[in-house]
């Protein structure tokens, strides 16, 4: 059997770290490491999945983990955005297309306002989420970009057993649309292949017999890259695919997303389980 896990975004920026841990992160800084977005119950979300690797080492052949990677300037960012008073948007803002079109809010570099109402037009078209202005995160070269410890940590140990390596996929550069699913970005840009679909990962799942699913958020990362996959790899591989569910959590606030997602795909035959009910006999894995 062919079993692979994937875990989407495991980055410290997403985690809810707790203090004395973040204290160790700093160093020398008599400031705690303080993550860009973190969602509640990650850390413990990733202690689990951290676990879940160690102990079923032998039974995974192959890890693939997605980085949401971004700098500062990102059309979900507020550095992009500011209004005719000069300010930039707060965090978890929404930006519509009418707030485009009124002037409400435009992009800084103006030669891209209609190129930013279509974008956001789009989103709106296809029923996808709308333009929410997030926090600075997984920001390329800082310390919430990186793997959280205890999800690394038996990443590294995997590697050792298994004289392999884990696949990191990166997602999200691109500063003109957001990408949340791992497959290709929420608007694709023709002239960016790595926004459009990634056939080589999709066939990279199509040739597994067992795909364990993990990550953060639930609600959003999460979400759109099972939806993506599910989408684009044949109707009859979503029985493949089993959600961890004790490992993942949503953005507070977005709880409605995280429950439609797992509503829409256990319909289609994916199957959610805890992380404890699954057991390994002869290095193959058996869901209780």
């Amino acid at each position: 059997m062919n079993t692979q896990l994937l875990i989407i975004d495991p980055q410290n920026d997403f985690m809810d770290i707790p203090e004395e841990v973040r204290k160790n992160m700093s160093g020398n800084s008599l400031v705690p490491f303080e993550p860009g977005l973190p969602v509640t119950g990650s850390w413990d979300d990733s202690l689990r999945l951290g676990q879940f690797i160690k102990k079923h080492s032998k039974s995974i052949d192959g890890i693939t983990v997605t980085l949401d990677t971004h700098q500062q300037y990102d059309v979900a960012h507020p550095m992009f955005w500011i209004n005719d008073s000069g300010l930039q948007p707060e965090p978890f803002t929404i930006i519509s297309s009418d707030d485009i079109k009124s002037g409400k809010w435009k992009p800084v570099d103006v030669s891209i306002t209609q190129r930013m109402i279509e974008y956001t037009e789009k989103l709106e078209e296809q029923g996808l989420f709308p333009l929410c202005i997030w926090p600075y995160h997984c920001l390329v070269g800082t310390q919430g970009y990186a793997i959280v410890e205890p999800i690394l940590e038996s990443l590294l140990e995997w590697e050792t057993l298994r004289r392999t390596r884990f696949a990191p996929v990166t997602k999200g550069h691109n500063p003109y649309t957001e990408h949340y699913g791992a497959f290709f970005a929420e608007v694709v840009d023709p002239q960016d292949p790595t926004t459009t679909l990634n056939n080589r990962l999709i066939e990279r799942f199509q040739k597994a017999d067992l795909i364990l699913l993990t990550g953060q958020a639930l609600s959003h990362c999460v979400n759109r890259t099972v939806t993506q996959l599910a989408d684009n790899f044949g109707e009859e591989n979503i029985k493949k695919l089993v959600l961890l569910e004790d490992t993942c959590s949503p953005v507070t606030g977005f709880e409605d997303a995280a429950k439609d997602f797992i509503e829409r795909l256990t319909k289609r035959g994916m199957r959610c389980v805890k992380s404890t009910d699954i057991v390994s006999v002869n290095n193959e894995f058996v869901i209780k």
